[in-house]
């Protein structure tokens, strides 16, 4: 009589598909994607807000072609609009997996947050300050390099830190399975109020920076912001670029319907001028 070979091969198979899904079920516990993407974009946000708005210690783009303040802001709005992409990204990621038996737990989708902010702070200071060379964190500063150190650690090094003790599976081995329902919901939230803070101050903030696109004309601009009823205080040599005041009860989002790509309450930006190369 034959062996009967075809039933082991079939339990062979069986087992091995049995492996591959219980070490994909771990592997995506163990590292929570959508975290990691979430924070990556909440890094950048906390970045052009804090440091780019309302610190005013730098541009994305510093030191390249320093003196051109409309430069300056399109590059900052273009970094920004990058940064919600990501967002969107991390946040369809964490929509799919709510279904999904192998998401990772609120513990875990925090740390990876944390992790993911931390990550950006690393790739910034290495990429951005260091390799590349586009900005430092305070470009007025006679030391920047102490600058970039201490950011590196404080928001760098320090939530990676968190977050790799936070996710570290615990003594007994056991994981928790509960379901993140309320950490998702706190993340979501947070990556959505942190990324509305850029574009938050659009009525009843002091001033509005508004840039129009190239070539708008002078009549054009100045039409535009008389139709929200905004008051001209700042522009610059080409006029596309201004720091107006508005009206009471008055939105600067009515401007994207008159030519302006970029509409912010962060604050006036010829502050930053002083920080540039000239």
């Amino acid at each position: 009589m034959k062996p009967r070979i075809r039933p082991t091969v079939e339990r062979t198979e069986l087992l091995s598909n049995l492996g591959l899904s219980v070490a994909s079920t771990a592997s995506r516990r163990d590292h929570p994607w959508p975290g990691y993407v979430l924070g990556f974009a909440l890094g950048g946000f906390f970045d052009g807000i804090l440091l780019h708005q309302i610190l005013q210690w730098h541009h994305l783009l510093s030191t390249i072609n320093g003196d051109d303040i409309r430069f300056q802001v399109a590059a900052d709005g273009y970094f920004h609009a990058l940064m919600y992409v990501i967002a969107v990204v991390g946040l369809w990621m964490l929509w799919t997996s709510r279904h999904d038996p192998a998401r990772s737990s609120g513990r875990l989708l925090v740390a990876g947050i944390l992790i993911g902010f931390g990550i950006w702070h690393i790739v910034d200071a290495v990429l951005s300050h260091w390799l590349i060379g586009i900005h430092r964190i305070r470009m007025d500063s006679i030391s920047p390099l102490f600058w970039d150190l201490l950011w590196l650690g404080l928001f760098g090094l320090v939530p990676v830190l968190l977050g790799w003790i936070l996710g570290r599976p615990r003594d007994d081995g056991s994981e928790v399975v509960h379901s993140p329902d309320a950490a998702q919901t706190l993340a979501v939230l947070l990556v959505l109020g942190t990324g509305a803070l850029g574009i938050w101050p659009l009525r009843g903030n002091e001033f509005t920076t508004v840039l129009f696109a190239p070539g708008a004309g002078q009549d054009h601009i100045f039409r535009s912001l008389a139709s929200v009823g905004a008051q001209l205080v700042w522009t610059d040599g080409s006029g596309e670029l201004a720091v107006v005041r508005l009206a009471d009860g008055q939105s600067g989002w009515n401007l994207f319907r008159h030519g302006a790509i970029l509409v912010t309450g962060g604050g006036f930006p010829a502050g930053c001028l002083n920080n540039l190369r000239t």
